[in-house]
């Protein structure tokens, strides 16, 4: 979806509202994935200085706990406001999504505040305990390999690096 700003901003007499629903799973997560479509809205209205935009969407991500690798599904709301001012589309930093005819690309913009919006480390539980570094099962799941208190095995691979602190 394309909207054209710097028009909006010259000549538009009423405010723009527009429903989306965009397929964004071809796109590149960065660890999860957002099978289903994104829904959400977009509102543009015109003000003295330039324009307002409200960006609000709705996006289900998939992923495996960093700890344990147990499935994890969350949805995440994103609800965004910018001000764009007519200096703003001919800055080459500017940060909304504008394509060589100065259009706003939506489905873009969705994308960017998604990867914003999702943590880098993603839980099953914020006290999530992992994974037994003896038997590989999920500490939660009452794993007994090592008892409460007890320092965990040495890893033989490890055993340069201690050589090299004596």
């Amino acid at each position: 979806m394309q909207f054209d700003l710097n028009k909006f901003i010259t000549a538009a007499k009423k405010p723009f509202t527009a429903s989306f629903s965009f397929d964004l799973s071809g796109y590149d997560w960065p660890g999860y994935q957002v099978p289903a479509p994104v829904a959400g809205t977009i509102a543009v209205t015109r003000t003295p200085q330039g324009a307002e935009i409200a960006l609000n969407a709705e996006a289900a991500v998939k992923a495996e706990c960093a700890r344990c690798l147990a499935p994890v599904q969350e949805t995440y709301q994103i609800a965004q406001q910018y001000t764009v001012r007519p200096v703003d589309l001919e800055d080459p930093d500017f940060e909304l999504p504008l394509d060589e005819d100065g259009l706003l690309d939506v489905e873009e913009l969705v994308y960017q505040e998604i990867v914003l919006a999702v943590p880098r480390v993603l839980l099953c539980s914020p006290d999530c305990l992992g994974l037994c570094p003896i038997c590989g099962k999920r500490k939660a799941a009452g794993c007994t390999c090592q008892p409460a208190g007890e320092a965990a095995p040495a890893d033989a691979r490890l055993s340069i690096l201690k050589q090299l602190l004596s």
